[in-house]
């Protein structure tokens, strides 16, 4: 991933980034629910079901990982953030 030097961009550079920020934290919002609900529902059928194996978990593995990763990926986000703040374009 392209990393950007928020400070030297321009006033709408930034506001195009912004735009950008809210679209990409509804999609991650969304998309960290839909998993967070695949492991409630996995872990709950896992529970009640009468042989319990230990393969079950690394299947449920895969959605916490994406979790871990979108969750982790937000650094960048806090950068424009701060920069946004900074020049006052909240």
């Amino acid at each position: 991933m392209e990393t950007k030097n928020f400070a030297e961009m321009t006033d709408e550079e930034l506001l195009v980034e912004k735009k950008k920020l809210k679209n990409s934290k509804i999609t991650h919002a969304i998309l960290i629910g839909f998993l967070a609900g695949i492991l409630i529902v996995g872990i709950t059928a896992w529970i009640f079901s009468p042989n319990k194996r230990v393969g079950f978990l690394i299947p449920m593995s895969i959605p916490a990982i994406f979790i871990y990763r979108m969750i982790k990926n937000s650094k960048n986000n806090r950068e424009l953030e701060d920069t946004l703040k900074d020049r006052g374009l909240n």
